[in-house]
Order: C-alpha cells, then structure tokens, then sequence
C-alpha cells in the first residue's frame, strides 16, 4: 500500500500541471481536428450546387471556387495544428526551451542580456519554424486561387521591415517587463499591466501615421463624389475622422476590406484599393456604416476594456505562477529557484515565465473561445442593423455577396465550427436577419 509521502509526490502540484498542460493538449488538438474535419466535409458536400438565396447573384463556379478555397485553407490548417502541438511539446515537456535557457546561460550568464537573448533566439526559431507553412499559404495556396499579388522581393522588404520594427518596439518593452519583474516586488504584474495598456493605447495613435505606412501607401480618398457621400454619412452618424485614406492592398492581394484606425483624434477611415474598384458608391458607403455601427455601439470601447480586464487577470495570472517552482518543473523546465525559499535565486527565471505562460494559455484558452466568437457575431448583426438604418440594407447585402464572391468565402460552413471560430455571422444567417422585416 503506498505511503503518504508516495501519494504527495504522485500527485504534487508539478505533477498535476504536467497532466492537466498534456491532457488539455490532447483534447484541443482532437477537437480542433474534429472541427476542421466537419468543416471540410460540409463545405464539400454543399458544393455542387449553390444555396436557393443566393442562387441568383453567386454562380456556380464562384461557389465552386470558394469551397475549394475553403477545404483547401481548412487541410492546410490541420498540417499546422500539428505542427504547432508537436512544436509546443517540443518546447515544452519534452526540454526544449529548457536547453536553450541552459545554453544561453552557460554562454551568457544570469541577467538582463541573456533574458532578452531568450526571448531573440525563441521568436528567431519559432519564426523559422512557422516558415515554410507561411510561404507556402502566400506562394501556393493563394497564387493557385488568385489572391496573391505579392512578389518575393516585396515579401523579403516585408519581413526585414518587420524584423526592425518588432526589434526597435518589442527590446525595449521586453527589457522594461523584465525589468519591473525583477525589481518592483510582488506587485510587479500591475505596474507591468498599467505600462502594457498604456502602450497599447499609444500604439493606436501611432500606428496609423508612423507604422502602417513603412509597409503600405495610404492615399487621400480622390473620387469627390465617394467623398462627398462618405463625408455626409459621418457627419449624420455623428462621427469625424483625420482623413479618408486608400490603401494600396492590391500591391499584395486580391482580398478587399475596409477599417478604421487609431484612436481619438489620430481615427482614419482606411479603403483597400481593391475595394472600391468592386463596390459600387453606394456600397463603399453601407459598408463603411457598417463600421460606424460598431463605434456607435461602443463596440471598439467594450473591446478595450475587455482587453483591460483580461490583460489585467492574465499578468496576475502570471505574477502569482512566475513564483511558483512547479510551474516550471511541470512545463519541463528547470528553474533557477531553489527548492528552499530562503535560498535566493542564482539567475533570473522572468523570461521563462514569460515565454511558458504565452506558450501554455491558449492550450487551456481555447476551451471558451466560442464565447468570444459569439460576442463578435453578436456585435456585427449590432452593426448590420445599424448599416442598414443609415445607408441601404439593400447595398449592404449586396456588397457583403460582393465580398464573399471576391474574396471566396464559403457560402455554406459547417455551424459547429462557426461557433468556435466565426468572429463575423455566415452569410446565410447575416443576410436573412438583415432583410427580415423589422
């Protein structure tokens, strides 16, 4: 019969981490297989024949060509879900970023410099890694259904400029988080919370003017009658905006969009070229009430504060976790936190804690993730209704078939999978609610 000590160390907390990290895998990685696999079934099997509402307006090779699109998207995507749970197991259980914090640390020693030299070498292999999957999707999956516009000397400019961003914004606010992790006590997570949001916050009044122009050019809208048309709407919707911008998305898709960006005084109303050499005028303005409709309904504040009450929890999450000895040894780590609280650590574990913690969250996250998801498609019939209140709901539906042709988006998903991964209502149930009598 086995001892009490035995049953503690069976069942101690390191142990039981362990257990729950590899069975919340398991279960993710089977359903989200599960998930895939009744998509592609379904759109396969609704392919030979276009649904009766749209019969009319979507003809059959379009619906062919979007269905294909999908299962196509939907194989690829069960290829990097294992990819990605093979990775995570690599880095994790199984020693891998254990081995590179030893490295790192018999070449560097413990401090600030091999933190960061962590954080570097574990995005430059996970980025090397999810390489050939990312080329492939640009280079293969949509050259072959004609979306891809972007050519390998614009990709390479694409990818060195975003090196240097990420380096130039990201150093220095990892520095600053490990910094405030080692030095600002046990409260350190609400000070990293509070710098986090505050920079998240600045990020949208920079972003549009200084970022997003390294990588696209944004033209003022010149067709004075769109804005003429599009000036009228804001200013009955109450909503002003710095500029109405173009934005050269032809140079890499063949995918339309519209969007808002920034925050207070910095917000622009965005078009991709695309967009409106597809849309008629009428449209271009439905759609864009449609985008009005989400700040109408303080759908972008609501957002933010989510983030808030999220980001907060999660840092806490982490304050708590980051202390705890079997956090690590139960993710396949070693800590530099010895087992005797009185012993002080040799050697920061910040960075470890950081990189588990963003490693390990989705695994147990994704479980609710149907909850976020239905709160987005909520908020988008929210703005729907309000589109067709201000504009047309009659050019509302017709830009949204518009945008499901040329984009080659499947008129008929499977609904379990829409519940998990939907951020916007199908078309199905997005047009019939909005032309439904009020």
């Amino acid at each position: 019969m086995p001892t009490t000590d035995t049953l503690t160390d069976t069942f101690s907390p390191s142990m039981v981490l362990t257990l729950a990290f590899a069975a919340a895998l398991v279960l993710g990685l089977a359903l989200k297989f599960w998930l895939a696999t009744r998509q592609v079934r379904h759109v396969a099997r609704h392919r030979a024949e276009v649904p009766a509402p749209f019969a009319a307006r979507i003809g059959l090779a379009a619906h062919q060509k979007a269905a294909d699109y999908t299962i196509t998207k939907a194989r690829l995507g069960l290829v990097e879900m294992a990819l990605g749970a093979a990775v995570l197991l690599g880095w994790t259980l199984l020693g891998g970023l254990d081995a590179l914090n030893q490295t790192l640390l018999g070449a560097l020693g413990g401090g600030m410099w091999q933190q960061l030299a962590l954080l570097g070498a574990f995005a430059a292999i996970s980025g090397l890694i999810d390489l050939p999957l990312s080329l492939y999707q640009t280079f293969v999956v949509e050259e072959r259904f004609g979306f891809n516009k972007m050519t390998w000397r614009l990709w390479l400019a694409d990818a060195l400029k975003g090196l240097l961003v990420g380096a130039l914004i990201g150093l220095p606010i990892a520095a600053l988080i490990l910094w405030l992790m080692g030095t600002a006590g046990p409260l350190w997570w609400l000070w990293a919370w509070a710098f986090w949001m505050g920079f998240n916050l600045l990020l949208m009044v920079i972003y549009p003017t200084f970022i997003a122009p390294l990588f696209n050019k944004f033209q003022p809208l010149e067709d004075e009658s769109l804005k003429a048309r599009v000036t009228a709407l804001m200013q009955r919707c109450g909503f002003s905006a710095k500029g109405l911008f173009v934005m050269d998305g032809s140079r890499r898709s063949a995918h339309a969009n519209a969007y808002f960006t920034g925050f207070g005084a910095a917000k622009r109303v965005v078009f991709y070229d695309t967009l409106l050499r597809q849309l008629a005028p009428s449209e271009v303005e439905a759609v864009l009430a449609h985008e009005l409709g989400h700040f109408k309904h303080r759908h972008i504040i609501q957002r933010i504060v989510m983030m808030f009450a999220l980001s907060l929890a999660g840092f806490a999450l982490l304050g708590w976790l980051s202390a705890q000895v079997w956090f690590y040894t139960g993710l396949g780590v070693r800590p530099n936190i010895s087992f005797d609280p009185s012993v002080a650590a040799v050697a920061p574990n910040d960075a470890l804690a950081l990189l588990l913690f963003m490693l390990v969250l989705p695994v147990f996250t994704f479980f609710i993730s149907p909850l976020f998801s239905q709160l987005s498609r909520r908020h988008e019939f929210e703005a729907d209704a309000y589109a067709a209140a201000q504009a047309s709901g009659a050019d509302l539906s017709s830009a949204l078939l518009k945008l499901y042709e040329d984009n080659a988006s499947t008129l008929t998903p499977d609904p379990v999978y829409v519940k998990f991964y939907y951020s916007h209502p199908p078309a199905t149930e997005r047009l019939a609610r909005m032309n439904a009598p009020a």
